[in-house]
């Protein structure tokens, strides 16, 4: 069995259980699909919410749709998993609760509105210019 951080195991295959595996799978499907600009947030020790937050965005709404559909097939597939979807219906902002791992996915006008990377990166972002 290959290690979870090389996640390239075909289809059906175990993977082992955990918040690294799941992080892995997450971030293999999101490059299968073409995610643009996929972004990891470690959050183990900083937040109880998950270990791993993964932001990315889609070209458009059909593809962000279809990239959440996707990735909540191969979680439940792979890891046995239910996943909670939200947004899914507009598809402009899809929040994806697996557990471990929290994935929110974009349309790339409505990420930069949101800019998730510095509300999340605990003081590593430059601060906002005072207007």
């Amino acid at each position: 069995m290959t290690p979870a951080s090389s996640v390239a195991a075909p289809r059906g295959s175990a993977l082992p259980d955990g918040p690294d595996a799941l992080h892995a799978l997450v971030m293999h499907q999101l490059d299968e699909d073409q995610a643009q600009e996929p972004v990891t947030i470690p959050l183990a020790g900083k937040s109880s919410i998950a270990d791993h937050m993964v932001i990315a965005s889609g070209r458009s709404t059909r593809h962000v749709a279809a990239m959440a559909d996707k990735l909540a097939q191969r979680i439940k597939q792979e890891l046995g998993r239910n996943v909670r979807i939200e947004g899914l219906p507009n598809a402009d902002w899809v929040l994806i609760d697996a557990g471990d791992v929290v994935v929110h996915l974009f349309r790339p006008e409505v990420r930069g509105f949101y800019n998730l990377e510095r509300m999340w990166s605990f003081g590593d972002a430059p601060a906002a210019a005072a207007n």
